[in-house]
């Protein structure tokens, strides 16, 4: 087991934090936080949760610093469908099902569809993504959906950018890691200088048989989540971003 003081050291460094300027943030002294990284003092399980809400370490993460320090684990990874969870689901149901006719979806930390709603099953699926599916290997294979997307050096761009956030947010994901590497041996070209000015979102363009479907989307997730699964998990609601888009789901 990797020792606290380690971990420790590993997610201020993540966090650009200085060793002083997380002893500010924590109310500490920085000799005290210098004395856990090596070793020469033991935290309170107070301390490594009080640490761990500055440096906003996800709820997994936190329970290694806990383990590593000599306690047990305060957060669960509940499995969707256990009682506990049950207004959750039904909440994601909820948005999902009133998102019609337009395409929604939940998805997990590393991109796993956990539920689509009708008009999302119906355009994903004709391009080989249900649920269960990583929309990443989908995105960065060669495929039915690849083929699909008309504006992909754009996506792929776009797509760097919000993996290495996330995956700044979990300290280093490896999934998400491995995909932001695929993506950078990805020949995606970079039109942004035949854009200028910038619109105002970049939509996600299909070729859907006759139609050209554009899209933008916004992301949510779960306020005052203490559960793991649930703290990761994200909804995806998708607008037309332009008329024709609106009018052919509309049919």
């Amino acid at each position: 087991m990797e020792p606290f003081g380690n971990l420790l050291k590993h997610w201020r460094l993540r966090r650009r934090y200085s060793q002083l300027d997380l002893a500010v943030a924590a109310n500490v002294s920085s000799r005290h936080i210098s004395f856990l990284e090596t070793g020469r003092s033991r935290p309170s399980r107070t301390m490594v949760l009080q640490l761990s809400d500055v440096m906003d370490v996800p709820r997994g993460e936190r329970n290694s610093l806990l383990t590593s320090a000599g306690f047990s684990a305060a957060f669960a990874a509940r499995d969707t469908d256990s009682n506990d969870l049950r207004f959750v689901r039904e909440a994601i149901a909820w948005t999902l099902e009133r998102h019609d006719p337009y395409p929604a979806i939940a998805f997990d930390r590393h991109w796993q569809v956990v539920k689509m709603n009708r008009c999302a099953s119906t355009l994903l699926g004709r391009l080989g993504v249900g649920e269960g599916d990583s929309l990443l290997e989908a995105f960065l294979s060669k495929g039915p959906l690849r083929d699909a997307l008309v504006n992909w050096p754009e996506i792929a761009r776009e797509m760097r950018a919000r993996l290495r956030t996330e995956s700044t947010h979990y300290g280093g994901d490896p999934i998400l890691e491995a995909a932001i590497d695929r993506l950078g041996t990805l020949d995606s070209g970079d039109d942004r200088e035949s854009r200028a000015p910038y619109p105002a979102v970049i939509p996600v363009e299909y070729r859907a048989g006759p139609y050209k479907l554009s899209f933008f989307s916004t992301i949510s997730q779960f306020g005052s989540a203490e559960d793991i699964v649930l703290a990761d998990l994200k909804i995806e609601l998708m607008f037309p971003a332009d008329e024709a888009t609106r009018r052919a789901l509309l049919e």
